[in-house]
Order: structure tokens, then sequence, then C-alpha cells
């Protein structure tokens, strides 16, 4: 790695828009770096084509035509994806210099700090909370932030839904997060006993494995014996999809809207230079209904709908599922309104999708 203090291998301008010039032998430190962080690679096969793929390209000179640090991030990315199938493999660069970070080293107090402050701006992702018509519940989550940050925020917004009569929790765009706080929101849609177990992440830099189990105590109520649809889209990812793929496997929830898109491994940050960084899976979600886990396929949705549409869909399935109980009084007559109202909504929104789409 080179010093950020010399000259001599980098280039000195950053044009407008963030991009900037490669030299040779930036190019190559760049190229050297990925093969050797590709070490720490899920699996070894797998790294090992990598880094063969990688070799015999330099011997043809063939990333000679790459002249901008942008267009190296690109097409790394694509070739290492391309690949594995592993979606969360990614060379990433920076226009400002990166921090120097130690390898496994924990943030001080005064990062977490930062962090947490930053995470507050976005209400820790928690986007949306309300209770739609027929007393269905909605929770828009942006991404799963750890308990540490937003445990307090999920509680609140589960003991706001707690008396919906059915839940609709939407990450159609999350792309992920904490494990920890995928336990915890799994954990308020099953029961306390016994506890179940979700999901093992193995970790092969450790060559250990990490169980992750509903949480036996929980402020507030838990949300059981009422249908839960979660929506997904194209851009459900990582975490989110464990949220997803765990309550699916447990057949606990009904997925409606699009294939999610297929990151089941989880890893961290190597440092290559002031500029690149390389996202390297070090480990894979074993779930322990399954035995495998939805890398590379996604996850299927029980009711396949453009994901523009999967929020109405979802919210008239909930209510013509609350009217099978032939519910009496007046929350029936709100449950047949409601209904009528949403399946008007819902043909409104075909019809413009439609006409979005001819209009392409």
């Amino acid at each position: 790695m080179s010093d950020s203090s010399s000259a001599s291998n980098m280039p000195p301008d950053i044009p407008s828009g963030g991009d900037m010039p490669l030299t040779a032998d930036m190019r190559r430190e760049v190229l050297e770096g990925v093969l050797s962080k590709l070490d720490a690679y899920v699996r070894v096969e797998t790294a090992e084509t990598l880094q063969q793929s990688i070799r015999d390209r330099l011997q043809t000179d063939g990333y000679s035509e790459v002249k901008s640090a942008a267009q190296l991030a690109e097409l790394l990315t694509a070739q290492l994806q391309t690949i594995s199938g592993d979606r969360n493999l990614r060379l990433y660069y920076s226009p400002e210099p990166l921090p120097q970070i130690e390898p496994h080293s924990a943030p001080t107090p005064a990062e977490l700090g930062q962090q947490r402050q930053v995470s507050s701006l976005r209400n820790f992702d928690f986007n949306r909370v309300e209770r739609l018509s027929g007393n269905v519940g909605y929770l828009e989550l942006y991404g799963f932030e750890p308990p540490e940050f937003a445990g307090e925020t999920a509680i609140a917004a589960m003991n706001f839904l707690a008396h919906t009569s059915a839940l609709i929790i939407d990450i159609r765009h999350n792309s992920g997060g904490s494990p920890a706080m995928v336990a915890l929101l799994c954990s308020y849609l099953l029961p306390a006993y016994p506890p179940i177990h979700l999901n093992d992440l193995y970790w092969r830099e450790d060559d250990k494995t990490q169980q992750w189990w509903t949480i036996p105590y929980l402020p507030g109520n838990r949300y059981l014996e009422k249908p839960v649809y979660v929506l997904t889209s194209q851009e459900t990812f990582s975490a989110a999809e464990e949220f997803a793929y765990n309550l699916k496997a447990l057949r606990r929830i009904t997925i409606v809207g699009e294939t999610t898109r297929g990151g089941a491994n989880p890893g961290g940050g190597k440092r290559l230079n002031d500029h690149f960084w390389l996202f390297v899976p070090t480990g894979r979600a074993i779930n322990p209904v399954t035995e495998t886990n939805w890398e590379g396929s996604g996850i299927l949705p029980n009711v396949k709908v453009p994901s523009e549409l999967a929020c109405t869909t979802a919210h008239l399935i909930a209510l013509q599922k609350l009217l099978e109980a032939q519910p009496p009084g007046s929350y029936g007559r709100e449950l047949q309104q409601s209904l009528y109202q949403v399946e008007k909504a819902l043909n409104e929104q075909r019809q413009n999708l439609i006409s979005q789409l001819g209009g392409r």
C-alpha cells in the first residue's frame, strides 16, 4: 500500500464529478490489493477462481484500457460478481481519502456516538409507522440499525402496532444492516417459549458459527396469531432478506412483491489504499430449517406482483382475510368499506402502471 504522501503513485488532480485518473502504478496496486484481500473470501474455491481470473487478465495487460478510478471499481465489481455470483462482493472508490482503520479494530466511543447521531437523523431507518384503513398496521423500514441505536424506536413502533388486526412490513427499499435487529423484530412476531433458532452465520476467518435466536423477554406485547405481510422488491438485500427468509421458513409471513436481490454472505470492508476499499464476504448464512440460504437466488414472494403494487395488494389480501372471520358490528362495516376503497385504488394503480409501461 502506498503512503498517502507519495506523489509518485497518486494522481495530483481529481476532476469534477469525483472521479480520478489512474496511473499504471495505482492500477496495479489496487489489483494486487484485491488479490490479497480475496484470501479471506468465504468460499475458498471461488476465491482461487477469482484470483486466477485477475492474474490471467494482468498477464495479458487486460486492464490497461482502464483510465479512471471509478471505471476500475465498476469493471472489477462486474468481474468479481459475474464469476462468484455474489452481489455483496464489490470494489468501492472514494474521491475523499479513506481513514486508516486497523483490521478488526472496534470503533471508539466518540465514533459510536457520531454514528448514532447520524442514524438518529434518519429515525434509525424506521421511516413510517401507521394504521391503515380496516385496522391494518403498516411499518416501513429502510434499514436494520443495531439495537443499541434503534432498540427504543423498534419497541415504540411495535407497541404502536400492537392492537392492529393485521400487519404489513415494508422492506422494499431496505438494503440490510444488523442481524441483531433482525432477531429483535422477528422475536416480536414469534412466541416467547420455546426460543426459536432463527439463523446461523458461519465465519470462515475464525472458523466459528454464530447463532441467532428469538429473545425471550420483550417490552410490550408480541404480535401473535395475526397475519403479517412482508413487502419485497429487487432492492431488498442482505439482512432485510434474512428477516424475510427467517420468517418465511417458519411459515409466519406472506411475502408480497418481487424476488429479492440475493445476498446472503456477510463480511466487511478491506482498505486497499487511500481511495479504494473492497467489501469481502467472509461469512455465510445457514438457515436451521432449510439448511441453506438465499445467496444468488433471492427470496421468492408468495404473491408475485410489481413492487409498485405490493403495498395495496397486501392491504387488500389482509382485508379479505379479516373479513373471512365475519366480524360483527361497526368493525365489519369498516372492513367492507375499506375493502371497496382499496380494491378501487389497486385497479387504478394497475392501470397507471400499464400506461407507464406502455409509454416507454
